[in-house]
């Protein structure tokens, strides 16, 4: 009866709080900065009210440092998406004027009256992995940067024998066989012996992440890459992204997360549905990477695909299609990792879907409830999905591949 919220408004360097109680009466006010001292201050300011909850604007974004840290420290914490406290800001004062007094407000106030905002918990494990597939997506980007960037000096250097997907081994077979004399051309040879040794080098901490990011995902020993076309990258963000499935009542309710459940569109006598692209964009795209692997490859996703394109559904529709059907093994795969490792788990151990993991969430993204339709279109998936022995690896490879 006597716990109070405490709405944080978080920033680089400072952080606005109002602590409110059930009754949504303000108990007191404050703004402090980030630094040490100035967190110290914060917790200190806190302390007098023992039965406390922090909710945190953006725990996946800008307020994950200090979300961090509160859990570190032994905190309650519930992360407040950014668009429920734009909500109750406009509503509240008619108008959607900001200010990090008013924010911290709204925050408090969606804490109160929303039982359903993601708790977080801590998970190294799963935070490792975040980390690490965040850093490979960034490692990837700088590739394909690095590339381009060679791809023009090769250009120049060799007119008319540049390769549209050039590999290392390639451009240093082709910087070799020219040695320009004039010093335009000598320096243009040296930055792209320079961008090549770049491209080398970012190649192998791909490929090293890559290792790391499989070895993660077989210690938590999920099946995920049981299923067509998932590899270890794909594998790593869905487990970095979900954290607990049991956070999601149904398929739907993932599908709908996932961005692959399409958005109700219906009016009066007219019933249809139209594309999605709410929910979880990240995810949304491992599964896309997922659909074409499946596609590509000898696969009943395949006959699937070529079974919608049949019945008169566009290329992007049935891929779409295939989405959906994936999300749902994904679904289930999830589903069966967790009652395994709950019946695996040793005696006082917490009860969530994977080891160490609880029944709220650890997950780094927005809680489940994102307003997208929950039709389990274009239906229930089927183990045609599961893959056969003879696809396991080149499906994997080909993952990584694309990924890249």
């Amino acid at each position: 009866m006597n716990q109070v919220i405490i709405g944080v408004d978080p920033h680089k360097l400072s952080a606005t709080i109002e602590v409110v109680d059930r009754d949504e009466q303000l108990l007191g006010t404050g703004r402090f900065v980030t630094e040490r001292a100035g967190y110290a201050a914060m917790r200190g300011y806190a302390a007098s009210w023992p039965e406390r909850v922090w909710a945190v604007e953006g725990a996946n974004g800008v307020g994950r440092p200090l979300a961090q840290r509160l859990l570190e420290d032994g905190e309650h914490v519930v992360d407040v998406p950014a668009k429920l406290a734009a909500r109750v800001r406009l509503f509240d004062t008619g108008h959607n004027r900001k200010t990090d007094a008013r924010d911290a407000h709204s925050i408090a106030i969606v804490a109160v009256r929303t039982s359903t905002l993601r708790v977080l918990k801590v998970d190294g494990e799963l935070e490792a992995m975040r980390m690490l597939t965040d850093r490979r997506e960034a490692l990837t980007r700088r590739r394909v940067q690095t590339v381009c960037r060679l791809q023009a000096l090769l250009a120049e250097l060799l007119p008319g024998q540049a390769k549209r997907d050039i590999t290392a081994l390639q451009a240093r077979k082709m910087l070799a066989s020219v040695r320009p004399r004039d010093i335009a051309g000598a320096t243009r040879r040296r930055i792209a012996a320079e961008e090549l040794a770049e491209l080398i080098a970012v190649e192998a901490k791909i490929k090293k992440s890559t290792t790391e990011l499989k070895d993660m995902v077989l210690a938590r020993q999920s099946r995920l890459m049981d299923i067509t076309g998932v590899g270890p990258v794909v594998a790593a963000r869905i487990l970095a992204d979900v954290g607990d499935i049991a956070r999601f009542a149904d398929r739907n309710r993932f599908a709908s997360w996932t961005g692959t459940a399409p958005l109700d569109a219906s009016s009066g006598e007219q019933n249809r549905h139209r594309l999605s692209r709410a929910g979880n964009r990240r995810l949304n795209h491992m599964i896309h990477i997922a659909a074409l692997t499946q596609v590509r490859l000898d696969t009943e996703g395949r006959d699937y695909y070529r079974t919608k394109r049949a019945a008169g559904k566009k290329h992007k529709e049935a891929i779409r299609c295939l989405k959906r059907r994936i999300s749902d093994a994904i679904y289930r795969q999830l589903i069966d990792d967790a009652a395994a490792a709950a019946a695996n788990r040793p005696v006082g151990a917490s009860p969530g879907g994977h080891c160490g993991a609880s029944q709220e969430s650890s997950a780094a993204d927005s809680h489940p409830l994102i307003d997208t339709s929950d039709q389990p279109l274009p239906g229930p998936a089927t183990s045609t999905l599961q893959p056969t022995s003879r696809h396991r690896k080149t499906a994997n490879d080909h993952e990584l591949s694309t990924a890249s």
